[in-house]
């Protein structure tokens, strides 16, 4: 069986699989701490509502790095296992998230599983070449500046038209 690949050619798939190797030992610390069904994503939201009150999904999103699409999807997974709530904002369109009376009193665990989970990962990024989070964050500005989807079109200029030909469009 051939090694596996570790050029830039599985780079997705790659980055896939460590942060679902990542985020499966941080969801199974929150069951050895019996928070079943917690999910990793859930704990910035938690504590940026706590440290600032409801915000709305918008302010939320920005608050812990990840799109307002990102954010919506993990609040409406809060509403179900009624860790938040959400109302109206001024604008109809906009929605204002607020923790639960079943969330706050988590709020010490969740605390303490923070730190340790902050130092678990300095001492993971200190067994690195190069700190992962100054890597992620280089890699999130070097895709804003330029999406992949663009930089895919450049390396094959006639890929996509010649989908469409072959698509009869």
């Amino acid at each position: 069986m051939a090694s596996p690949a570790t050029g830039p050619e599985l780079l997705g798939t790659r980055l896939r699989h460590l942060f679902d190797l990542l985020d499966a030992d941080v969801a199974a610390v929150y069951t050895d701490l019996g928070l079943d069904g917690f999910r990793p994503r859930f704990t910035p939201v938690i504590r940026v509502l706590a440290a600032s009150g409801p915000s709305s999904i918008r302010d939320l999103a920005q608050a812990i790095g990840v799109t307002h699409s990102a954010a919506s999807q993990t609040v409406a997974q809060m509403v179900r296992q009624d860790l938040v709530s959400i109302t109206p904002g001024e604008d109809a369109r906009q929605r204002i998230v607020s923790l639960s009376p079943k969330a706050e009193p988590l709020l010490p665990t969740l605390e303490a599983e923070w730190a340790a989970t902050t130092a678990a990962a300095t001492e993971f990024e200190a067994e690195l070449s190069f700190p992962l989070s100054r890597l992620v964050d280089e890699a999130l500005d070097a895709l804003r500046r330029r999406p992949m989807r663009e930089r895919i079109a450049a390396a094959a200029p006639d890929l996509i038209a010649r989908a469409r030909v072959d698509r009869g469009h």
